[in-house]
């Protein structure tokens, strides 16, 4: 499905740093349950939900669609 871009270069290039950063902590995160250095639902959690935190902004990086103002609201970048 195609989305209308809703951001610009500089919307892009933030999301995509924060898309990868996300990306690095849930991986962190990740293999620090796995590897039973941090232990708990929590570990899991972090890790899951900041992979799919990253995956979502690099999607909007390379699509140049921002899924918060498809949503109507507007964001500073």
């Amino acid at each position: 499905m195609a989305h209308q871009c809703n951001i610009d270069a500089k919307g892009k290039a933030v999301r995509l740093i924060w898309g990868i950063v996300m990306l690095l902590i849930g991986v962190g995160a990740g293999a620090a349950a796995a590897l039973a250095v941090w232990t708990g639902w929590a570990a899991w959690t972090v890790a899951g939900v900041c992979t799919a935190a990253g995956l979502l902004g690099v999607y909007e990086a390379r699509n140049g669609w921002c899924v918060v103002r498809a949503m109507g609201f507007k964001t500073p970048i």
